[in-house]
């Protein structure tokens, strides 16, 4: 390695770690705001928050690195410029492709270990964080009550609108779906209160659940088929009603204990395949059978198999106006009490069916976008580089000052294009593949233009041909006007 690109890298590194750490200690700053709440309040040890930020820490770098990339760049090539060490090259033969070349290098090896950061660190990464975060969550049950979502405590579903107290443990609007062993599949029993309070003394394993001015529903399980079609239910009013909840296993909560999560960050590009595939097979034999279903609930399959009318006497076609005038009175009645039980049986189904499909889809969508995006940050690294480093040799300035600045505006430019893509791509308004790569591809066609006027020596706008060419169109005009 030459002196000039054992200098070159030197200073980039030096400048890229630097930049790194600032920028990963300011994530993670915003990564304990963000989840601030679930770790507040609950005794936990300083190891077991140390662990819960090195686990969620793999998760930034897909923001971090990035953007770690185009802030070096811009800074290292405007200190060169600004300090005319470019100027100084350029003297002897040495062309900003050349300067660029062990950066090249080092660049194109980031980007093949981020990939393989992306597809190996991070879902295992992942999977340890939402596992640390839900044992960590059963450490307070209270904590674990979040307001306008079902919680799950126990063998009790537990929904409330608001909580409030020093301690959040006053509750309003409280819907409780409690689980049947004997019957794991359903919610046989609803319980419904106005208010409620969690209390529970201290040292103790048990929690009690007080609820004010509520109702108590109970679908009746009988064996009888008649008394089924019956749907029996009980239902009762309370003024006060205490459920009592078992905290043993909540309160002596493992920390470094597995659950079973599935989450498509969890997964490396083989699984990926494999879920695909799964999960698209499955989703359109869901849309097969629901198709077949719905054509054979219309009854068209029926007249096929039925005699009418039509066997026992010959058609007059000059008479018929509509298919119905084929039919005689009775059928003709039969026929559009059919359709009108069809339409509204099927406009329901639909319906039920309609959110089913979209969050089977939703799914799919989300796996397919992770797929992509293991690809896109060794990629993105590469384009940011030939945006960054080109960009600072326009600019001619080093520094945390306007590097800074310009970096953050193109990288936020850069993240927001790619967040409302893969919002659209979620709710099917734009495909997965497009929807990952845009960002990237937009960035593409600047890093070649940007690079191509740093090479030839052009700023991003030339004002002087800019201001001669409007001073031609001013004399051309005056020329025809004399």
């Amino acid at each position: 390695m030459k002196i000039l690109d054992r200098y070159i890298l030197t200073t980039y590194l030096k400048t890229f770690l630097s930049v790194f750490i600032i920028l990963m200690f300011i994530f993670v700053l915003q990564t304990i705001w963000l989840y601030i709440s679930e770790l507040a309040g609950k005794d936990l040890d300083v190891w077991i928050v140390l662990k819960f930020l090195w686990y969620v820490s793999p998760r930034l770098i897909p923001l971090v690195l990035p953007l770690t990339v185009l802030v070096t760049s811009l800074m290292v090539f405007g200190s060169f410029a600004e300090k005319y060490e470019f100027a100084a090259m350029k003297s002897t033969g040495i062309s900003l492709q050349r300067s660029m070349r062990v950066l090249m290098v080092f660049i194109a090896i980031l980007s093949i270990t981020a990939f393989f950061f992306a597809n190996n660190v991070i879902p295992y990464s992942e999977y340890k964080w939402q596992n640390l975060r839900r044992n960590i969550a059963q450490t307070k049950p209270s904590m674990v009550v979040t307001e306008g979502q079902f919680n799950q405590i126990d063998n009790f579903n537990i929904k409330v609108a608001k909580k409030s107290g020093d301690q959040d443990q006053f509750l309003d609007n409280v819907v409780i779906h409690k689980k049947n062993n004997d019957k794991p599949n359903g919610n046989y029993t609803v319980i419904i209160a106005d208010t409620g309070e969690l209390a529970s003394e201290e040292g103790s394993n048990t929690l009690s659940l007080i609820l004010n001015d509520g109702n108590y529903y109970e679908d009746v399980q009988v064996k009888d088929i008649k008394d089924q079609k019956r749907e029996p239910f009980a239902k009762s009013e309370f003024k006060e009603y205490i459920i009592n909840i078992d905290l043993t296993e909540l309160n002596n909560a493992d920390f470094d204990k597995d659950n079973n999560y599935n989450n498509e960050n969890m997964y490396t590009t083989g699984e990926l395949v494999v879920e695909l595939d799964s999960l698209s097979g499955s989703y359109n034999a869901d849309v097969k059978s629901f198709s077949n279903n719905m054509y054979f609930r219309s009854g068209i399959s029926k007249f096929g198999t039925h005699h009418t009318s039509l066997d026992r006497k010959e058609i007059d076609t000059d008479t018929i106006n509509t298919i119905l005038d084929i039919f005689n009175t009775s059928e003709k009645v039969r026929i559009l009490d059919l359709a009108i039980n069809n339409s509204r049986g099927t406009i329901q189904s639909v319906e039920a069916k309609k959110r089913d499909f979209f969050v089977k889809s939703k799914r799919l969508n989300k796996f397919e976008i992770a797929f992509h995006e293991k690809y896109v940050l060794g990629v993105a690294c590469i384009i940011l580089f030939f945006v960054g480093a080109p960009l600072g040799a326009i600019i001619r300035k080093g520094g945390m000052g306007l590097p800074m600045v310009v970096a953050v505006l193109l990288f936020l430019t850069y993240h927001f294009i790619g967040i409302f893509a893969k919002n659209s791509a979620e709710d099917g308004t734009m495909h997965p593949f497009i929807a990952t790569w845009l960002s990237t591809a937009i960035m593409f066609p600047l890093s070649i233009w940007l690079t191509y006027r740093a090479t030839t020596d052009q700023g991003i706008v030339d004002i002087d041909s800019f201001l001669q060419r409007i001073g031609k169109l001013f004399k051309k005009k005056e020329e025809k006007e004399e």
